[in-house]
């Protein structure tokens, strides 16, 4: 199945649990995103997408699934996705930033 195919199948999975999620797609793969810090990846074959930071190597960690079972991997996602609105509940609203879609670096990133 083409990487498009395999992202609205995930997008109709994600959405029985629901989880609203756009599909993009470009250059072979397809994007799901379905919150500030969701994002799902797939060529078609796997589903990737940032399941944690790891504060030791100073980089994202991330988790993967077989296109193959897309309500497993939506139950996964959908695991994440609440750990995710959690944590932003908790912390409360967000100022705006500078304009939309603006990534702010931490200190020694360069753009």
């Amino acid at each position: 199945m083409s990487a498009v195919a395999v992202a609205e199948q995930l997008q109709r999975e994600l959405g029985l649990h629901g989880i609203t999620a756009d599909v993009n797609d470009g250059y072979g793969l397809a994007v799901v995103s379905a919150w500030r810090g969701m994002v799902v990846w797939t060529n078609g074959d796997l589903f990737w997408w940032c399941s944690g930071w790891n504060d030791r190597r100073d980089r994202p960690v991330y988790a993967w699934h077989s296109t193959a079972d897309p309500k497993r991997a939506a139950r996964r996602i959908a695991v994440r996705y609440g750990d995710l609105r959690a944590s932003a509940l908790k912390r409360g609203p967000r100022p705006m930033s500078g304009f939309p879609g603006e990534m702010r670096f931490r200190t020694g990133d360069h753009a």
